[in-house]
């Protein structure tokens, strides 16, 4: 086994936990939390899942930059677009930051302000499931590299 199959397979074990966990936080635990009111429902899922999530989202994004350079897409040609990889790798990025400034957000925002009102949760299932989607959209363009890219 070379080093970029030992990247790829660590890189799709963290996304299955991250996407996975926010498909589950998203189908399951929001519908459960809106139908009973009760965002501790919420805060439970966040505490346990955070121990796991985070470690893979870093290990995602170390992963996916170490699989890029092997790939020549190095940081100056980030965002380039210039060729069918870089153009998966700059989206992906792109991601990436959007999940970043809404966890932000949620951390500093959100998840506070709903802890003392209820009627912060449609805000918080605004950033859940954004997060959701664009960690999908991830995952969809990942699966381009395979065929060279975009």
């Amino acid at each position: 086994m070379n080093e970029l199959h030992l990247l790829l397979i660590i890189h799709l074990l963290c996304a299955t936990i991250w996407v996975g966990g926010h498909i589950l936080v998203s189908g399951i635990v929001l519908p459960q939390v809106w139908k009973k009111k009760d965002t501790g429902l919420l805060f439970d899922f966040e505490e346990k899942y955070e121990k796991i999530g985070m470690p893979a989202l870093l290990l995602l994004v170390i992963t996916g930059i170490r699989m890029a350079y092997m790939y020549n897409v190095r940081v100056g040609n980030w965002f380039s677009f210039s060729f069918p990889i870089e153009k998966v790798v700059s989206l992906k990025l792109m991601c990436l930051f959007g999940i970043v400034l809404l966890a932000l957000s949620a951390q500093l925002y959100v998840l506070p302000a709903l802890k003392k009102n209820i009627k912060m949760l449609p805000l918080m299932t605004i950033h859940v499931l954004l997060v959701t989607l664009l960690s999908i959209a991830m995952l969809i363009l990942g699966s381009f590299v395979r065929y060279g890219g975009i």
